[in-house]
This record gives structure tokens, sequence and C-alpha cells, in this order.
């Protein structure tokens, strides 16, 4: 009997040790470099304004008004862009509800974006992201948008473009992907340039009491 209690004993320690050094002590060692040397990216890479956080430039958020980019289709939970309910639709290429649901996508980007029933449009503006976070759009996706959202903001349909093509950021490591655009910090971008260019014009105008 104290054989065995000594076995478990020797047992229980080796398990113990082996949590602290293989599952704890990496992960420590991980948080420590990971926030020294990534700062941003460890935090969440939020996004704060005004104090306040408003979102992260790694998951996708929804945006429906007219004035607004909008990001690419979602089922991340019941009403998309779930940060706790990440995932794709897992349907097969060929299933019924996909296909239809692909229609569907499809024929209101076409209508909100003011484009003729038959026009090719890009595969994001139709699917969803396999994690349905996905923050960008590709290019050719948000400048099909431009004209709307320069429409109901009542602006220059170039500077929108301009402001857009100034966001636009290179495949990851210089080869990977597409040419894409972040939607939260496009929108911000255009929410902030009203400002801006008052500034702007206050600058050049020194005769102004």
């Amino acid at each position: 009997m104290r054989r065995v209690l000594s076995f478990l004993g020797t047992a229980a320690v080796a398990a113990l040790l082996l949590n602290v050094f293989i599952g704890l002590v990496p992960a420590a060692l991980l948080w420590v470099f990971g926030h020294a040397l990534f700062p941003e990216e460890a935090g969440g890479s939020l996004v704060v304004r005004d104090g306040r956080v408003i979102g992260s430039r790694l998951i996708g958020q929804g945006f429906t008004d007219p004035k607004y980019f909008h990001p690419r289709p979602s089922v991340a939970g019941d009403n998309g862009y779930d940060g706790l309910a990440s995932g794709g639709t897992n349907f097969a290429p060929m299933n019924d509800k996909l296909v239809s649901k692909l229609k569907e996508n499809a024929a209101a980007y076409r209508a909100e974006n003011g484009l003729a029933p038959n026009t090719p449009i890009p595969a994001d503006a139709a699917m969803t992201s396999g994690s349905g976070l996905d923050p960008h759009i590709g290019e050719e996706n948000a400048l099909l948008q431009v004209a709307r959202v320069a429409r109901a903001r009542g602006a220059d349909p170039a500077r929108v473009r301009a402001l857009v093509e100034s966001r636009v950021e290179g495949p990851e490591w210089g080869f990977l992907g597409d040419r894409r655009v972040n939607v939260l910090l496009l929108n911000l971008a255009l929410d902030e340039a009203p400002a801006r260019a008052a500034a702007a014009e206050r600058r050049v105008s020194p005769g102004e009491p």
C-alpha cells in the first residue's frame, strides 16, 4: 500500500511540474514578450476614440447606414459579426441554401450601390469569410461603394475615392492575398474628413478675422 501511495505521489508531482513548465511557463513568456515587443497587437489592436474603445482593427463590425462603407456579409451569430460566434455557414459549395443566399447577397449589393443586375461584383461582396469577422474588404469592393457613400454624404465622389485609395493596404507580407481596406478605419476617416478639411481651409485663409 505504501508503495502504491508513493507511486501516486510521484505521479501527482510529475503531473503538476509538467503542467507548470509545459503549460503555464510558455504562456507566461509569450504574454510578457508579446506585450513587450508588440503591445498594440497583444492588447487586441483596439481602436479608441475620445477615450472610448469603439472596436478592433482585427474584428469586423456591421455597418448598414448608406453613408458608411459596408463590410462583407457575416453569419457569425444571429445578426452577424458576433465575436463569440465566429464561423461560416459550413455549407457545401453546391448547397441550395448557400447558392440562394449568395444570389440574395449579390442582388442586395447591386441594388444598394445602384449597379445594374448583371454588373460583375467581387466575391467578397456576396460571400462570407470563414470567420465571419473579417475586418477588410477588397479594394474593388470598396470602390464600387464610393458613389453610394458620396451621395449619402453629399460629398464629392472624387474625394471619397481618394480617401479610399489612401487607405488601401497591400497584400500581407507583400504577396499573400489582395489589396484591401479596413472598413472600420475607413469609416472613421470618413467621419473625420470634414473636420480635417475645415482645419485645412482655416490654415490657408490667413485673412479671416
